[in-house]
Formats: structure tokens, C-alpha cells, sequence
């Protein structure tokens, strides 16, 4: 399967969007692979790409289903439709580029960013999970820590290419043990306390246990996450930020990358930098709530991708190392 779409795989693959950790990256292959469930069938999507105007799609099926019961065509009608999403492959570029132009402020971010998309999770609720652990977090830290958890509570399917895991439903880190403490007691103390790692707090979230838990209460006792797609954008932040631990920037993170919430402008203290330097004269007076008012007046439908642009192009080009030395 062949897509013809600008993107460069590994740019928005490796960004830092938390919609979810990076596919994994098979280097003598040169190819990502992640799982999705397409008409209750685990897939193995596996993409490669020789050139940043298209990008190759194959895919496997578990060693344990007959591919003659699978109905193909309709597996690959909808993998396709998931990759479009995905990938944003609907998202015309090229005009948002000419929009970037315009800006004599954000033209730069062009040279840098040349193909980067938004990287939108096929699981909302991993990208709820996934933002919430993302705060005060390194990428590096936080990936590394979802990939755990799916190792740990997610169902694991065997490919050809291999073992590769699903991201839970809520119900079942609704269940999970916080910490080795709670594991311990419920085994009856069976081990010494520190041979009990099946618990969030050995993935590595830190003080957001008590956050993951409390999310995943509300989306399996409370709140089905599907009912934000029918949502406002303030309907749905004035819903999620009810969440415990999720602030505008986490927010805003879970309605861009799990909701497709154009309009959203996440906003840290990485952006406030680079836009307190562009527009506001390098005022650190600027408050977050001004910010994000300030990024979605000024760039409506676009606020979204502006966000990850400016983001990417202050990494990247060494601006973020220059306002912090500051």
C-alpha cells in the first residue's frame, strides 16, 4: 500500500507529539510497526519511506488467525482510513505552509519542519495517559514509560515480525496497582517488597500514579471518551481539565493529538519562550493563559500545528538553547 503525501516519517514520528510513544523502529529495515485492532483483528502496521513525498504501508496479521477467514478488503479499506488519521494525511501542508510564509515570524519554522505532521493516536485514551505523563517529563522518560505500561497490562500479540503489545482500556489500569506497597499487600507479602514491579509506580510516573488512576476511574466509571468528538473545544477543555493533575498545556496536548482539536495551542514554558521572543519583545510577564488566548486568536484553525511547528523549530535550530542562556 503506497501513500502520496508530503510527510517525513521520522520527524513527526520523533517529535515529541504525546498521542503515544514512537512505533518501533526496526533500523535494518528501516521501518516503524505498531498494533491497531481493525475489525476486532490485531493488525501490524509497518511503514517505510525512501523519499518525503510518499511512504510505504505493509501489514501483518497474528500467527494465530487463518488469513483466509480475513476479509481483506475490508481490513485494508480500514487501515487505510486510520493511517489518513493518524498521519493527518488530509491536512493540506502545502497552504499551511503559505500561511507560515506570511508570518515573517514563522516563515523559519518552514526549513525546519519540512513534512512534520500531526503524529494523532488511533487510542484516545492512550493519548490522555500518554499527556498526562508527558508533564514535567522528558520525551525520553515518559515514552519509555507508557512502553512499559503496555508491556505490563497490555494484550500481547504474536506476529511474524514478532511480540507486540496493545495499549490497555481504562478498566484495566482502573485495576492496576499503584505502587510495589499495594502489589505487596495484596500478594499477602508473599516476596520482598522490591521483587513486586507489575505497578505504575515501576514504569517510572512518578507522582502521576494518583493522576493515571484518577483518569482512568473517570473513563471507566464516569465518562465515555468518545462523547469529546461530539464536544465544543470548550465543552471538551472545561471537561478534561476537571481531570486531577491535568493542567491548560496537558489539556490542551489530550484535544490536539486524542481529539483532533485544531484549535488547541499547548503551551509550556518551551513556548512561552519562543513566543514572548517573536511577538512579545522577549516579555517574560506573559502569563500561559495569555498564550494560549494569544495562539488561538492568532492562528485559528491552524493553532494546533503552529504549536508543534514552533515547538520543533526551537529544538531544533538552537533557539531554545540561546532564550535559555539568556
Amino acid at each position: 500500500m503506497k501513500f502520496n503525501n508530503l510527510i517525513d516519517l521520522d520527524l513527526t514520528q520523533l517529535s515529541g507529539q504525546t498521542s503515544q510513544p514512537p512505533w518501533t523502529y526496526h533500523e535494518n529495515l528501516n521501518t516503524y510497526s505498531n498494533v491497531i485492532i481493525s475489525d476486532n483483528i490485531p493488525i501490524l502496521l509497518k511503514t517505510s519511506q525512501n523519499n518525503i513525498n510518499s511512504f510505504n504501508l505493509d501489514y501483518e496479521i497474528p500467527n494465530n488467525i487463518d488469513e483466509s477467514v480475513v476479509n481483506k478488503k475490508k481490513i485494508e479499506k480500514s487501515i487505510k482510513e486510520e493511517i489518513i488519521k493518524m498521519y493527518d494525511l488530509d491536512f493540506d501542508l502545502d497552504k499551511f505552509y503559505k500561511f507560515l510564509k506570511d508570518d515573517e515570524k514563522l516563515s523559519p519554522c518552514c526549513d525546519f519542519s519540512k513534512g512534520l505532521r500531526l503524529f494523532r493516536a488511533s487510542d484516545p485514551f492512550e493519548a490522555i495517559i500518554s499527556s498526562i505523563s508527558s508533564s514535567n517529563n522528558s520525551i525520553k522518560r515518559w515514552t519509555t514509560s507508557i512502553n512499559k505500561l503496555k508491556k505490563i497490562w497490555g494484550d500481547e500479540f504474536e506476529f511474524p515480525s514478532g511480540k507486540y503489545y496493545k495499549f490497555p482500556p481504562s478498566e484495566i489500569l482502573f485495576d492496576a496497582y499503584g505502587d510495589n506497597l499495594e502489589e505487596y499487600e495484596a500478594d499477602n507479602r508473599q516476596m520482598e517488597i522490591e521483587c513486586y514491579t507489575h505497578n505504575l509506580k515501576s514504569c517510572g510516573f512518578g507522582y502521576r500514579v494518583p493522576y493515571i488512576k484518577e483518569a482512568s476511574e473517570i473513563f471507566t466509571l464516569e465518562c465515555d471518551y468518545n462523547d469529546f468528538f461530539n464536544m465544543s473545544y470548550k465543552q471538551a477543555y472545561d471537561e478534561i481539565i476537571k481531570i486531577k493533575g491535568v493542567g491548560p498545556k496537558v489539556a490542551d496536548c489530550i484535544l490536539l493529538y486524542g481529539f483532533g482539536f485544531m484549535e488547541a495551542f499547548p503551551s509550556d514554558v518551551w513556548i512561552k519562550r519562543i513566543v514572548s521572543y517573536l511577538y512579545f519583545d522577549n516579555n517574560s510577564d506573559i502569563s500561559i493563559k495569555e498564550l494560549r488566548e494569544f495562539g488561538m486568536d492568532t492562528f485559528g484553525k491552524y493553532a494546533g500545528y503552529v504549536q508543534l511547528y514552533l515547538f520543533n523549530y526551537g529544538r531544533t535550530s538552537g533557539l531554545f538553547d540561546k532564550l535559555t542562556n539568556k
